[in-house]
């Protein structure tokens, strides 16, 4: 079993910060919103883009699949009472001249072994497509 540590304080009433290994982000906890950080959704969704794009450099190598480049857009829709997202829609753009066939295989398996994916895909419902650039 692999366990995972964060910790977060507040800073200030405009923000907090959060650590992990030798890394730090700030977090936007205003209630007012701040641009320089992001809040606790995108951070979700910054946690789904990372596990995506990081299931497809594990299953690239496995596959022998060739690809020069990928880039994520996520989205969240919210409803307001109760606070909760509702569905996540992504998009993954690869720079790759395999086949249709090999790219639905590579989405897949992005999806298969991702952990974040498979979570929240058991919380909320996820949408979305893999296409060539």
């Amino acid at each position: 079993m692999t366990e995972y540590r964060v910790t977060a304080r507040r800073i200030d009433s405009h923000g907090s910060l959060a650590k992990a290994k030798l890394a730090e982000v700030v977090l936007d906890t205003d209630l007012a919103g701040r641009q320089d950080a992001m809040n606790p959704v995108e951070l979700l969704l910054s946690a789904l883009a990372a596990c995506m794009l990081k299931g497809l450099e594990r299953v690239t190598p496995m596959l022998k699949f060739r690809i020069d480049g990928a880039e994520l857009s996520l989205e969240a829709v919210r409803q307001d009472a109760p606070p909760k997202l509702t569905l996540i829609r992504y998009e993954i753009v690869v720079d790759s001249d395999e086949s249709d066939q090999r790219l639905d295989l590579l989405h897949r398996n992005i999806l298969k072994y991702g952990t974040i994916s498979n979570t929240l895909g058991g919380a909320v419902p996820l949408e979305g497509t893999l296409r060539r650039l």
